[in-house]
């Protein structure tokens, strides 16, 4: 089984990036486009702007697009189109290895939005794209390919896991930087169980403060005035329970000093190694290998996105472009709807670490494509499994934004729960059961693509009392996919099949075995 406990660091932020794990909702967004849109998408320049200094790649790009628009015949522009793809990935991989500096902002929107040539949108298209926030105003872990790439190169984020993996650096940095993804893990991972502890401790002073209260309030005496009755039993009470708080806060002091020398240890640990990573200049200058690393890693997630079957095109045309303004999956669209998954099963991003429950949002990367399948990537970082960031991929232009990001959140759930589960996955917890279920029903074919078809089921149609899954799978659903208590609350009304669910829980809460 594993032991969270025992997990060994990540490499989460290090300076720079303005994003916790420690966040218990998410942000409101009180400012979802800009109402005055920016201009450079009406710049005469853009596209020359996008291919300059980009030698014979740029070069080769621009004659197969002229080939592919101008050609009329439809098989040669078939093959005209696959050979601009594979020019364009070429071209955009040069480009990529220049995000983490000062990039003109046609190349920044190139990566981010894969929009080209203006001209190839529609003007009123053209125009909501240039109202879209550029800047990162909600300090959440939802990211563009731009932004992803430069916190690849300055070191800010681990690069994505793969079979093979580049590493330029030299072998001490190499070591030095892993010792520090293990101590950054175990300062996340404390600094957690500080806040934690903390509120703990100010709602224990909260009731005690409340208990003293009860006690300071006298009622008058019959016929006495000026004189208070004795304490009531309420008083009494109130006495017992406030020694019993007393307890409780000084076991919660003893654990709070406890977990801030943890703390303060770690931070020390992450501090002398950071240094030390300096002295060997680990992260003095722009990792341009794990850039291009990454962006191979992010041409694969690409075609995740899409499918065998679906629209490999990499630039954003109108030919191609069908999205209503809420199925674009830029920053605010994506958070709005990650809050609302939340809303219906909050705990859709904990993970829980010293039996404590961690609420920890995956890195989000925003893929520019025409995909319609979001899924994760790692589910948390390798060496910490407690308190690390997992990696999910949302594509840009999908059909329907929502159940791309469902699919994605669905892969989440599942990768977490198995990995926690390790060797036992087909046994115990929500893998365990559901695995069990599929093989009792003789299913075919891959039981994750089948349980991430039933969690949208569960969070589109069974949220709403409408009963699609089957009784098994709702029942185990209920218990490791949790509805929020008031979706609990109104579902119970609605049919004796849900009434007797939450039935369940109640049974589960007394017994204490839930």
């Amino acid at each position: 089984m594993l032991d969270a406990e025992s997990a060994a660091g990540e490499e989460d932020e290090k300076g720079g990036e303005d994003v916790t794990i420690e966040s218990e909702v998410f942000p409101g967004i009180t400012k979802k486009l800009e109402e005055v849109p920016h201009k450079i998408f009406s710049d005469p320049d853009y596209y020359k702007t996008a291919l300059s200094g980009e030698g014979n790649g740029a070069a080769r790009l621009h004659e197969l697009l002229q080939k592919y628009l101008n050609t009329k015949d439809p098989k040669d522009r078939g093959v005209f189109r696959q050979q601009f793809i594979t020019a364009f990935w070429d071209f955009l991989g040069n480009v990529a290895k220049k995000a983490a500096g000062q990039i003109p902002q046609p190349k920044r929107f190139l990566l981010r939005f894969a929009i080209l040539h203006p001209t190839f949108l529609e003007s009123s298209t053209r125009d909501f794209f240039a109202k879209i926030v550029v800047e990162n105003e909600l300090a959440q872990p939802v990211y563009y390919l731009d932004e992803w790439l430069k916190a690849i190169g300055n070191g800010l984020v681990r690069p994505s896991t793969t079979d093979e993996v580049k590493v330029p650096r030299t072998a001490g940095s190499i070591r030095i930087q892993q010792l520090l993804d293990k101590a950054q893990g175990k300062l996340d991972g404390n600094r957690g169980l500080v806040k934690a502890k903390d509120g703990e401790r100010i709602s224990l002073e909260k009731e005690l403060r409340e208990r003293f209260d009860v006690i300071l309030e006298h009622s008058p005496a019959d016929g006495l005035p000026g004189i208070y009755a004795p304490y009531s039993d309420n008083q009494k009470k109130a006495f017992s329970e406030i020694q019993d708080f007393l307890k409780e806060l000084l076991k919660t002091d003893r654990e709070q000093t406890g977990f801030l020398r943890d703390y303060y240890q770690a931070l020390e640990d992450v501090e002398a190694l950071q240094q030390k990573l300096e002295e060997e200049g680990g992260s003095a200058q722009v990792d341009t290998g794990a850039i291009e690393a990454e962006f191979d890693t992010i041409r694969q997630m690409v075609k995740m996105t899409i499918g065998r079957q679906g629209n490999h095109f990499p630039v954003l045309t109108s030919e191609y472009f069908h999205c209503g303004p809420n199925d674009i999956g830029f920053r605010e669209n994506v958070i709005s709807i990650l809050a609302h998954i939340e809303s219906i099963e909050p705990e859709c991003f904990v993970r829980v670490y010293k039996n404590r429950n961690n609420r920890i949002v995956p890195y989000i990367i925003l893929i520019p494509g025409y995909g319609d399948t979001g899924f994760c990537w790692e589910p948390f970082d390798r060496h910490n499994r407690a308190t690390s960031r997992g990696r999910i991929a949302v594509p840009m232009y999908p059909k329907n934004l929502y159940a791309a990001i469902l699919t994605a959140v669905a892969d989440l759930r599942w990768q977490v729960a198995k990995e926690k589960a390790n060797f036992y996955w087909m046994e115990e917890g929500l893998t365990g059961n559901y695995y069990q279920w599929f093989q009792k029903m003789k299913l075919k074919g891959n039981i994750k693509d089948h349980f991430v078809q039933d969690y949208i089921v569960w969070m589109t149609k069974e949220c709403e009392g409408i009963q699609k899954l089957d009784k098994e799978v709702r029942s185990i659903f209920w218990r490791f996919i949790p509805f929020a208590q008031p979706v609990k609350e109104k579902l119970k009304t609605r049919n004796f099949i849900y009434q007797e669910l939450y039935q369940r829980d109640l049974n589960r809460t007394m017994s204490d075995g839930y």
